[in-house]
């Protein structure tokens, strides 16, 4: 690269450059690699603990499979899961039948109350729709309460207003003898002194 000088100062540049973008391109890559390397070293602990195991279970292994098989042993075993799997349909039939008598019970109760419910407004209507026979009388009764009310309002207003004025009046009138005998009283006052 120093031998070649000027001409080459401008190419290595580009170059630095596309080395720093590989360079980020391959350390997401050597991330990958290390991640995956220590995977592989603890897949490959378990798989050596597992083959460690081995002996053992090779040998439970061949005791079983040189065991005779017992078929009364197997049918009691396959008779009990066959009998445990019908006890769970039954129950499942039987949950299936009860909610079926809930929801008939439940759409029967609803139409029950659809029935009342219509009555009820056709009730409704027939009673909007009737005029009591009382209800020209009670109508003139309210029309002379209403006239009647005013009337009250008037009187008790006209009767406030001379109760008030009355007040009125005789409080002057009060004042009034209470100015003269005051009056008096000095006359009497100044005639005692000569």
């Amino acid at each position: 690269m120093n031998t070649k000088g000027v001409e080459r100062a401008d190419v290595s540049e580009e170059d630095s450059s596309k080395f720093k973008f590989d360079l980020g391109s391959k350390i997401t890559d050597l991330k990958a690699a290390r991640q995956l390397a220590s995977e592989i070293t603890s897949k490959g602990a378990s798989l050596y603990d597992l083959l460690g195991k081995e002996v053992e279970l090779r040998e439970a292994r061949t005791e079983s499979i040189a065991r005779p098989l017992e078929i009364n042993e197997a049918e009691k075993v396959m008779k009990i899961a066959i009998d445990c799997v019908l006890e769970q349909v039954q129950k499942t039939k039987d949950m299936l039948n009860n909610v079926a008598l809930d929801e008939a019970n439940l759409e029967a109760k609803i139409e029950k109350r659809k029935l009342e419910l219509e009555r009820s407004q056709k009730r409704l209507q027939t009673l909007q729709s009737v005029r009591p026979a009382f209800m020209d009388e009670y109508e003139k009764i309210e029309e002379q309460l209403q006239k009647q009310y005013s009337s009250y309002l008037e009187k008790f207003r006209n009767l406030t207003y001379m109760e008030q004025l009355l007040d009125d009046h005789r409080r002057t009138e009060q004042e009034m003898f209470e100015v003269r005998q005051l009056r008096n009283a000095r006359k009497d006052c100044i005639s005692c002194w000569f």
